[in-house]
């Protein structure tokens, strides 16, 4: 009888993808709890929050650690981290709903089942989309989120081109902070991240559909710049369209629906 394999340690996982994302973004858990504390002042104490492009639910773990009343639907269209989301939090599966559902695509809000929330948050995800499909991300979001909910992007959001003096001084600062590196350096330990996890023989069959729905090799985009957030929300129907907390361009965009 061929000996059963052992079971893959989602929770050693995770918690690698977490310092790999820290290791380029050193703001993160000042990120998420100032996000955090948005909801904390501006909703209920029960609520229902969408976690756009969650990845391995570094965010949703945090938001229902924070808020023990709280409900989360998670959803991402990468199947690799989507198992390793539903192995690591299967104990607050009461509590977090997973949706593989490709954001952005017309139609991804079928894939939900509720279609009422109170808050959307998005953390260094919405960075990978396309300038169209942003803006109708942000279009299904506005019809997804209760009068008065609120959507906060968190990541990465530049300056306009024009700015050249302040992106120049942005990049300065980057640089010196990461010893000289190149951006593309910086993205090492996320690398290194991918090329070890898909030595685990128990995610075969993710990793093969991860690669039929990834036509091109995910990596470093062009980032869309802070003032084409702005009217793309705006224009959606938000108000209240602000920062509330930035780092040099690392921010978190609120929005009022």
């Amino acid at each position: 009888m061929a000996r059963q394999a052992p079971e893959l340690d989602y929770a050693k996982w995770l918690a690698r993808w977490d310092k790999q994302q820290e290791s380029f973004n050193p703001n993160r858990e000042r990120r998420f709890d100032a996000m955090f504390d948005v909801l904390e002042a501006w909703l209920p104490r029960r609520f229902t929050a969408l976690d756009l492009g969650c990845g391995p639910g570094s965010l949703s773990a945090r938001l229902l650690r924070r808020f023990p009343a709280a409900r989360v639907v998670a959803v991402d269209f990468d199947p690799v981290v989507l198992r390793i989301g539903q192995g690591a939090l299967r104990g607050l599966r009461d509590r977090i709903t997973w949706i593989d559902a490709d954001l952005g695509a017309r139609g991804w809000t079928t894939q939900l089942r509720t279609r009422h929330f109170d808050a959307g948050l998005s953390t260094t995800a919405l960075h990978w989309l396309s300038p169209v499909r942003l803006r109708r991300l942000y279009y299904d979001i506005g019809e997804l989120l209760r009068a008065g909910g609120v959507f906060l992007n968190g990541d990465i959001l530049p300056w306009e081109a024009k700015r050249r003096n302040l992106r120049r001084l942005v990049e300065g600062i980057r640089r010196h902070r990461f010893g000289g590196k190149s951006l593309q350096a910086e993205w090492a330990p996320w690398r290194r991240w991918w090329r070890d996890l898909e030595k685990e023989s128990a995610l075969k069959a993710e990793f093969r559909e991860r690669k039929s729905r990834f036509s091109k090799p995910h990596g470093a985009s062009d980032l869309i710049p802070l003032d084409f957030h702005e009217r793309a929300l705006r224009r959606a129907g938000f108000r209240d369209v602000e920062v509330v907390w930035q780092e040099l361009e690392d921010r978190i965009l609120l929005a009022v629906r």
